[in-house]
């Protein structure tokens, strides 16, 4: 009986699984590879690039200056030809390949070289901002639209009068102080007669 309900659970274990979607399909990769998680994980090494046959040292099929090539030669010239075609052909998809390599990390570099400098340009204006209002004793506003020139005109101007403002402030505390010290001493001399 028990040989029964494992045969019948094996059979439920392997039931078909139907693939949907892209998610369905890595689902049931990531199971398979859970199942065994000690299994080590095979990765494939990244294709080698091809090169060149090293040139002979020593070339045997040459042909005599004396005599044309006939026609038991043709196959050699053939094979010679084959070969230097293919050398050549390699040569120049590899110079293709390192001129778009080059182009490539040449526009990654302008690229960052540009975010730099917007981010340089960006960070001195937040300082800036942040320095005027330190100076300024107020929070920083935050402005959607660039300042035009007489919006330029009428922030110095509110500059020089932000400045007399604590310049009158100034003046206006010594004489609060003299005042104050002016009212204690009649007092003192009241009390003293």
């Amino acid at each position: 009986m028990s040989t029964k309900k494992e045969k019948n659970s094996k059979k439920e274990d392997k039931v078909p699984i139907v693939i949907k979607n892209a998610t369905d399909l890595q689902r049931l990769k990531l199971e398979k590879l859970m199942k065994n998680p000690e299994k080590p994980v095979v990765l494939p090494e990244p294709p080698r690039q091809k090169s060149l046959a090293a040139p002979p040292d020593f070339v045997r099929n040459v042909m005599g200056s004396s005599a044309g090539a006939g026609s038991g030669e043709f196959h050699v010239y053939r094979h010679l030809r084959r070969k230097e075609y293919a050398r050549q052909k390699f040569i120049q998809e590899k110079s293709e390949k390192e001129k778009l390599d080059d182009e490539y990390h040449a526009k990654i570099e302008a690229n960052k070289r540009a975010a730099d400098e917007k981010t340089a340009k960006k960070r001195a204006k937040r300082l800036k901002k942040k320095k005027l209002a330190k100076m300024k004793g107020k929070k920083p506003k935050v402005e959607n639209a660039a300042p035009t020139s007489s919006q330029s005109d009428s922030s110095s101007e509110d500059e020089q009068q932000s400045e007399s403002n604590e310049d009158t402030n100034s003046q206006v505390s010594t004489h609060t102080e003299d005042a104050t010290s002016n009212l204690d001493k009649p007092n003192s001399e009241n009390n003293d007669k």
